[in-house]
C-alpha cells in the first residue's frame, strides 16, 4: 500500500468512526432501564423493551466494529503486511479495503 493509498484509507477510516462516535450515546440513551413507574401501556412497554433489545446489540456492534477499526488505524502505519490477506498473501483491493476497513482477508478467501 502505498503513501496515496494509506491517507484514502486513514481519511475513510475516521470518517467512519466519527459517524460511529456519534451513534454510541444516541443508542446508549435508548439503552436506559425502563422507568417501572412510567405510565406506559402493556404493549408500549413491551415495544420500548423490544426496541431496547435491539438498541443493546446494535450498540456492540457498534463498539465491536469502531475497535476493530482503531486496530486497522494503527496497523496501516504499524504493520507491513497491512493491505495483504492474512490467508493467501495476495493484495486486498482498495475498494473492499475502504468498504470494511478492518478486513483482513480478500474476497476469494472471505468466501
Amino acid at each position: 500500500m502505498d503513501e496515496k493509498q494509506k491517507k484514502q484509507f486513514k481519511e475513510a477510516v475516521h470518517k467512519e468512526m466519527k459517524i460511529i462516535r456519534t451513534e454510541i450515546p444516541r443508542l446508549e440513551k435508548q439503552c436506559e432501564p425502563i422507568a417501572p413507574d412510567a405510565s406506559l401501556g402493556r404493549l408500549t412497554r413491551m415495544d420500548n423493551i423490544v426496541n431496547q433489545s435491539v438498541a443493546k446489540k446494535q450498540l456492540s456492534n457498534l463498539k465491536t466494529r469502531l475497535r476493530k477499526l482503531e486496530e486497522a488505524l494503527r496497523d496501516v502505519d504499524e504493520d507491513e503486511d497491512f493491505g495483504r490477506c492474512v490467508e493467501c498473501d495476495e493484495p486486498i483491493p482498495m475498494a473492499r479495503l475502504l468498504a470494511m476497513p478492518e478486513t483482513r482477508l480478500c474476497v476469494d478467501c472471505a468466501e
